[in-house]
């Protein structure tokens, strides 16, 4: 196994942990948020938890796919990950700011991905980092716009 395979594979990896920590953090955020936003806010995280989940199963096919093994464990998705678990957030405000920056985490170790991708061939994994950034800009612009009201 290359380098680069090793590379790829620890990046899928760290995917499928980020993922993990964001879907759990979205479902807290779906069952506590309150206020003038609920409407708006319960029905958007549970379309965010619901695209982590199928992210994850995506992620850990291709890194399959590639000889990898996918971190499977609780324990495994907090020791890799890079963003971190709720801060118990109460205001929607600041679980929409949390998201940002998550996203923005997420968005960041995606570029790697497609950068190590791009160089190893690896069209599908590449096609795979560049279709996440592009919904993650989508959630990023919403996000951003929603904190701005």
């Amino acid at each position: 196994m290359t380098v680069q395979t090793k590379t790829i594979q620890s990046q899928l990896n760290l995917q499928i942990a980020n993922w993990s920590v964001l879907y759990t953090k979205l479902h807290r955020f779906h069952w506590y948020v309150k206020g003038p936003s609920f409407f708006t806010l319960h029905a958007k995280f549970e379309e965010l938890y619901d695209e982590a989940a199928l992210v994850v199963d995506e992620v850990a096919e291709r890194l399959l796919a590639v000889g990898g093994q996918p971190v499977a464990t609780l324990k495994e998705y907090i020791e890799t990950a890079t963003i971190e678990e709720t801060a118990n957030e109460t205001k929607a405000s600041d679980m929409v700011a949390t998201l940002v920056k998550d996203y923005t985490t997420i968005k960041e170790s995606l570029n790697e991905l497609a950068k190590v991708t791009d160089a190893e061939n690896d069209t599908i994994t590449n096609d795979l980092a560049i279709g996440l950034i592009e919904k993650i800009d989508t959630h990023l612009w919403m996000l951003h716009a929603f904190l701005e009201a």
